[in-house]
């Protein structure tokens, strides 16, 4: 897989479409500080990761249980009563073929401050407000809204 950020942005997107309201993603620690970004400013209700677990230690009796050799994260996406989920667009900004970084001065505002893009700077993962608060740039991640 060339690029496991726009594969869980699609993922997330894919279970929204089918009105569900988890999705269990393979584990990495960039899209762990993204998914806590997320669960920080209200675009998803939790994110748990689940530790991998030997095959001798699974028990088959167990059927709410799942084996897994890898570690996983498990996204639980906030969503009214309809099963309508809050996140309404996820876009991948910086991609692989084409990294795109801006100043301070160059933040995007995503929907006139209703929505967030994810900025990747030398103090970690901010926000676009954090980031302007910060005065600082980065290579510009995704945006939600």
């Amino acid at each position: 897989m060339t690029d496991p950020i726009a594969d869980m942005l699609t993922r997330i997107r894919n279970i929204q479409m089918v009105k569900k309201s988890e999705v269990v993603l393979p584990y990495s620690k960039l899209k762990l500080n993204i998914l806590k970004l997320m669960k920080d400013n209200g675009w998803i209700e939790n994110v748990v990761k689940q530790e991998p677990v030997a095959k001798s230690k699974f028990k088959k009796s167990d059927k709410d249980y799942i084996y897994n050799r890898f570690a996983t994260l498990v996204v639980t996406l906030k969503c009214n009563e309809l099963g309508i989920s809050k996140i309404s667009s996820l876009k991948r900004i910086s991609k692989p073929g084409r990294r795109v970084y801006v100043n301070k001065e160059e933040i995007p505002t995503v929907l006139n401050g209703k929505g967030m893009s994810v900025i990747s700077t030398s103090q970690g993962l901010l926000t676009d407000k954090q980031a302007r608060q910060k005065k600082i740039g980065g290579e510009l991640i995704c945006e939600i809204y």
